[in-house]
């Protein structure tokens, strides 16, 4: 009964994960804007999702339960990518990526330098968050923010939730899956209440 779930909440989450950021990409495409989309938010939870692989590579965690964050750091790239593009400035993205990749050498120099950095993984995750629920309530229109994205992503938490009580019951990853789940289903009611006055406006 446990490995069936298990099996079942690894898969599924991967399945997830790996259209994941697809609904977020199309409704930017079919908008041709970057409306709606915080791109302080969207740099937090990228760096968030580098310091959480890194952090289960280095120590050794079993593949499966974080094999969504390659696949997830992908699709934020293209994402990002987009953004730029959409706001005109792609060039911008450069010292961004090269942050990124300094980083992912940097953060396994020194173990210390790992541990405070998953330490302060969840704050700059739960920041990414907060950034975007920020730009919400301050234009009122969720624009060309993709709802079922954010909706997946807290699935993908609380599956994470489940294999994480299961295998290695990393109490500083229970936590960030706990306050990551929270804050993406504030974030997707968010987006829907806005949707939903934007209907009513026209």
């Amino acid at each position: 009964m446990e490995a069936g779930l298990l099996w079942f909440c690894n898969w599924s989450t991967l399945g997830v994960c790996a259209a994941l950021k697809l609904p977020q990409i199309y409704a930017q495409l079919a908008a041709r804007s970057a409306r709606g989309i915080s791109l302080p938010s969207l740099l937090l939870e990228l760096a968030g999702f580098l310091v959480f692989l890194r952090y289960q590579h280095y120590y050794g965690n079993p593949l499966l339960t974080y094999l969504e964050y390659p696949i997830l750091i992908a699709q934020d790239i293209v994402l990002l990518l987009f953004v730029f593009h959409f706001n005109g400035n792609v060039k911008q993205a450069l010292p961004y990526m090269a942050v990124f990749v300094s980083s992912w050498f940097i953060l396994s120099l020194q173990k210390w330098i790992i541990d405070l950095a998953m330490n302060l993984c969840t704050v700059i995750s739960a920041a990414s968050k907060f950034a975007q629920l920020q730009y919400l309530w301050k234009v009122q229109d969720s624009g060309a923010v993709s709802a079922l994205t954010w909706g997946l992503s807290a699935y993908t938490c609380a599956t994470r939730i489940i294999t994480t009580l299961m295998t290695t019951n990393d109490l500083t990853i229970l936590i960030r899956f706990v306050i990551m789940l929270a804050l993406n289903i504030w974030v997707t009611a968010t987006v829907l209440h806005y949707r939903k006055s934007v209907t009513k406006a026209e």
